[in-house]
């Protein structure tokens, strides 16, 4: 379980397809501090540490994960969201956020704001009713509010500490980015097709 508030930007140094499977090396500040076994979101994909040497560490993303995340298409030298697991002592900042991708959206537009930036985004259609004006979204594994919502684009705004400190200042028009939407909205729309 996460929240959607980066916490470090780490670097791919390599990747390596295991049959289905992708194999990353990432280089981190914060991999002193942790442990095989642990989960960490990357660019809110939940994955498992698997190997760690001094500040480098791997995870594997298997076939899944490649197809519905952005995850395989990252190169050595581009830049990591990280967030580990959230703990249950403290504030909660962002919201509530699994690492479970639902699907890649498309960035659309980026424009300055005299001090932040509006990204513009496309999203799958069949995703409409997870997503409300003002509502949250998990992008990149960035916790982020949402305006100006259609069926199928949504925009947000970025102020200037979030553009510094994670990876959405490489995104551009033509980026793909990954989308967890809301698990309170997921629950909802379950309940109405159920009943």
């Amino acid at each position: 379980m996460f929240t959607g508030i980066i916490e470090s930007l780490g670097e791919v140094i390599a990747t390596k397809k295991e049959g289905s499977n992708m194999v990353i090396s990432i280089s981190s500040s914060l991999t002193p501090e942790l442990k095989v076994d642990q989960s960490i979101a990357h660019n809110g994909v939940c994955l498992t540490v698997t190997h760690i040497d001094k500040d480098i560490y791997q995870i594997v993303a298997v076939a899944e994960t490649l197809q519905k995340s952005n995850i395989g298409l990252l190169t050595p030298g581009q830049k990591v969201n990280l967030e580990r697991a959230m703990l249950f002592n403290g504030r909660i900042d962002g919201h509530i956020v699994q690492g479970h991708v639902d699907a890649t959206g498309e960035c659309l537009s980026c424009t300055p704001q005299n001090g932040s930036w509006e990204y513009r985004f496309r999203f799958p259609a069949q995703f409409a009713g997870l997503i409300v004006e003002k509502g949250s979204i998990c992008l990149n594994g960035i916790s982020l509010t949402v305006f100006n919502v259609t069926n199928t684009e949504f925009t947000i705004a970025v102020i200037p500490y979030t553009y510094e400190h994670t990876n959405i200042s490489a995104v551009h028009a033509g980026s793909i980015i990954n989308l967890e939407f809301d698990i309170l909205g997921k629950y909802v729309a379950r309940q109405k097709t159920a009943s």
